[in-house]
């Protein structure tokens, strides 16, 4: 039965990409986001490829089994389809791109993922996301190596594992079949969204209620507020709802709504001599798919930034706490050159250092006691030693005990 409910699909080039390498399809029953990677015109090509491949496979069909099985064959075969068109044109080699696809099936999403794009469902107020990044960061969180968190800002994160590319005919595609309901709502989308905009605020956007194509808006909006770096692919899937149903037109969006779709020209010959050598494009992609031994290299390398980083927090700790401490000592060397009249607890006593104490650290110590008791003091006298009397130097302090001492003598 033909899929009952609504949806959208929007793109963007970001505000840092010449092009945009993604696509993406809603149809009536099929939906996809395609994001493509390999250089200026290769993440085209192979995105638009996916699209115009899949394509075929929005229809009715009899059984979630099926749709499943369809599903994969097809992708395995757009992986095919990307081999033979590298053959053809050399200068596209290295070209991939993500997929992933959802085929409705009655009551049941039938879906199928090989990248980092990402299927997210949106229900009863909670967001979940569905599919499994294939990338190396994603590895390291499965592996407890870092938190998820730690995975938003990682140097490695946009390092893909698995991907529909130019090298591998059979690629590790995850398919499933998942029950849904009415009051879904499914959220597929590149990189370019889930990288800048985290999960509180989709869902937050989702949970709005409305319609996809203003859903769609917004979420495009905070990607591109957060500075999108990349392109930005939205398909907004409601599970019934007031919201119109399929027109029966699909909506195509990104690189494969291009007329000329795969069409691109012949990359003109490259000259490179020692005055013009020949440079990469300025849209360089951004992720790749790693040769199987590079994954250990990857590995190692972050293991010894690991530990450059620990040594430098630990370096950088203990240069701190040297300078307080040079701080510290330079400045209670200062305080021992400096003197006061005071007294303990039945004479008066001239003290090395400041008044002042700094917690239970005193500041001072008893320098001479000068066996004057306190008690041949005026009360006056007596209060202002007790309330200790500054003295430029050691003889100045000396100074003040005789004036002292006088006052002592004449009150006897």
């Amino acid at each position: 039965m033909v899929f009952q409910g609504s949806s959208a699909a929007i793109s963007h080039t970001g505000k840092v990409r010449s092009n945009n390498q993604d696509s993406g399809y809603a149809g009536s029953n099929l939906f996809i986001v395609a994001d493509g990677m390999g250089g200026h015109a290769g993440g085209d090509v192979a995105s638009s490829l996916a699209i115009t491949r899949l394509e075929r496979l929005d229809q009715p069909y009899e059984s979630t089994v099926a749709a499943e099985k369809a599903l994969g064959d097809a992708i395995s075969a757009t992986a095919v389809e990307l081999i033979d068109t590298v053959q053809l044109r050399p200068e596209l080699a290295g070209m991939g791109t993500t997929v992933s696809a959802m085929i409705m099936v009655d009551d049941y999403a039938v879906i199928a993922h090989i990248g980092d794009s990402r299927i997210y469902l949106y229900r009863d107020g909670a967001l979940t996301q569905i599919t499994t990044d294939h990338t190396f960061v994603q590895r390291l969180v499965d592996s407890g190596r870092i938190t998820p968190e730690e995975a938003r800002y990682h140097p490695r994160r946009s390092v893909l594992m698995r991907v529909l590319g130019d090298m591998d005919p059979d690629p590790e595609i995850d398919t499933f079949i998942m029950p849904t309901q009415p009051g879904d709502r499914w959220l597929l989308c590149s990189d370019g969204l889930s990288g800048v905009v985290d999960e509180p605020h989709i869902a937050k956007t989702l949970g709005l209620g409305l319609a996809p194509g203003r859903t769609a808006d917004h979420l495009l909006k905070q990607a591109l507020d957060g500075g999108a770096p990349d392109n930005v692919t939205v398909v907004i899937v409601d599970v019934g709802g007031q919201h119109p149903l399929f027109s029966g037109t699909p909506t195509i969006v990104g690189s494969a709504s291009n007329p000329v779709g795969i069409e691109v020209p012949a990359a003109a010959p490259r000259r490179s001599s020692w005055l013009h050598p020949s440079r990469q494009a300025a849209n360089e992609p951004t992720h790749f798919e790693p040769a199987p031994e590079f994954l250990e290299e990857l590995i190692e390398e972050d293991r010894r930034r690991a530990r450059r980083r620990r040594v430098g927090w630990i370096t950088g700790v203990a240069l701190v706490l040297l300078l307080l401490g040079g701080a510290a000592w330079l400045g209670y060397q200062w305080t021992q050159t400096r003197y006061f009249v005071g007294a303990d607890e039945d004479t008066v006593v001239i003290y090395q250092g400041v008044q002042q104490n700094i917690g239970p650290i005193s500041l001072s110590t008893p320098y001479e006691d000068t066996q004057i008791p306190l008690d041949d003091l005026s009360d006056f006298a007596r209060a202002t030693v007790v309330g200790t009397i500054s003295a430029s130097s050691l003889s100045d302090a000396r100074r003040i005990v005789a004036d002292i001492s006088e006052l002592a003598g004449g009150s006897r």
